[in-house]
């Protein structure tokens, strides 16, 4: 009796044994991927989008088998969580992820800069890597040189830079990678119509100063009259809602460009007073805020004809790959026709920005993340948002386009067309309104 007891734990303890080294030998068997995006709050268009972009992606490579890691393909599983547009939020959403859902990776698409660091300064301190998506340059660098550790772990599919042109010998050393060469290409087309005063109008957050400090004194120095730039009118708190005082400054002043950055719902409270008070520039241009379709409707009425805003993705783009043959122009479809919404650009950031997380652990062939990191910073791929390479601050720069928000007939009433651009693979879809009608 006593020997069958033995022999029996002996076949049990064997049996263990090799199913334990079985699940070891195994491995995991997906690859979990982070994502932290806004769906409600004031960057609700940006995460939208981002999200589908994201999920556009990971369908693709999952219908191909997964991620190829060494030997074998892995799929993709994705734990979005709603970072409320609030920047506050997003370093414990991280440090959830992290420990609780033991996500191998953390993925957006674009959302403006202050919602990067809680998420970079939580990536460093676990070694996890981040890509993500945004924009401009001179923001993001400003804060990642602001902390001890430099973010080494996030990297910056971004969108463009403000006035600071690439390096000699980089490939995007040329116009049409900063918002100053490309909406000056504007004024060069319309700016001698105008008295050239010049209003800023900048929310008071890394992303807003941001551009009021280095777009400011370069329209100064191109020879327009920025009114009140010495004393930073317009630069203007987020918690504002009465923006009269400094509508009728400009107005005072004759101002008839307006120019700056700022979220969609606080452009659109500056915008309805100013319409109220008969402020009409001849040019408004407005970074950020004018970007979304649901951002500008909510303005109301005819407000939202004429303006004008940077353009970094559209479906029009050229030799843009993304994977399985998904396009720009399929891409777009897809959003259209699974979410019956107009067209949202934030959908290319976010595909890019698990694009280029796939091809680095592709190319790193393990889901270390020490060894995907390393990956990242010898990254030069195609993507569906242009070539993405990053520079020492982490950070790839894309190309830009000048667009203008135009009427139309469809059941969406307005549509942003793209109406200037220095790139042959992005070519303009519509004329300029100048001066803007009302």
């Amino acid at each position: 009796m006593r020997k069958n007891v033995f022999f029996h734990l002996f076949l049990l303890i064997t049996f263990s044994i090799l199913i334990f080294g079985c699940a070891k030998d195994k491995g995991p068997s997906e690859i979990k991927v982070g994502v932290i995006h806004a769906q409600t709050g004031m960057y609700a268009a940006f995460g939208q989008g981002g999200v589908f972009g994201i999920k556009a992606a990971v369908d693709d490579i999952n219908k191909e088998g997964g991620v190829k890691v060494g030997n074998k393909k892995m799929p993709i599983k994705l734990v979005i969580v709603d970072n409320e547009s609030d920047p506050n939020k997003v370093g414990s959403l991280a440090e959830s992820l992290i420990l609780q859902d033991k996500v191998n990776f953390i993925v957006s698409g674009d959302e403006p800069p202050p919602m990067h660091p809680g998420v970079s300064q939580v990536a460093d301190k676990h070694k996890v890597v981040y890509v993500t998506a945004t924009g401009p340059e001179e923001p993001w660098v400003a804060m990642r040189q602001e902390t001890p550790t430099k973010w080494q772990y996030t990297w910056a599919t971004g969108l463009f830079s403000i006035v600071t042109p690439a390096p000699p010998g980089d490939f995007r050393a040329k116009p049409g990678y900063t918002i100053v060469d490309t909406w000056m290409a504007m004024l060069d087309l319309f700016g001698a119509q105008t008295n050239k005063k010049v209003g800023i109008i900048c929310s008071d957050d890394p992303d807003g100063r941001g551009w009021y400090t280095l777009f400011g004194p370069a329209l100064k120095k191109a020879g327009y009259d920025v009114v009140g730039l010495d004393k930073n009118l317009g630069l203007i708190p987020l918690e504002t809602t009465d923006f009269s005082s400094v509508i009728k400054q400009w107005k005072d002043a004759k101002v008839e460009i307006l120019w700056g950055n700022c979220p969609g719902p606080f452009f659109g409270a500056v915008w309805k007073q100013a319409n109220t008070m008969g402020f009409k520039p001849k040019m408004v241009s407005i970074g950020r805020g004018a970007l979304y379709y649901q951002d500008i409707a909510a303005w109301g009425g005819d407000l939202p004809w004429g303006i004008c805003t940077e353009v970094w993705w559209d479906p029009s783009m050229k030799d843009s790959p993304g994977i399985g043959g998904t396009t720009p122009a399929s891409l777009a479809e897809r959003w259209v026709k699974e979410t019956k919404q107009p067209l949202n650009p934030a959908i290319g950031p976010g595909y890019r920005s698990m694009q280029v997380l796939i091809d680095a652990i592709q190319r790193a062939g393990t889901l270390d993340s020490e060894k995907v990191n390393a990956a990242l910073a010898q990254t030069d791929l195609p993507t569906i948002g242009h070539r993405v390479k990053f520079n020492e601050n982490h950070f790839s720069r894309g190309p830009l386009m000048f667009g203008q928000w135009m009427k139309t007939d469809k059941p969406e009433k307005w549509e942003l067309k793209v109406i200037f651009s220095k790139h042959d693979f992005v070519p303009a879809t519509g004329k300029p309104l100048f001066p803007k009608p009302y």
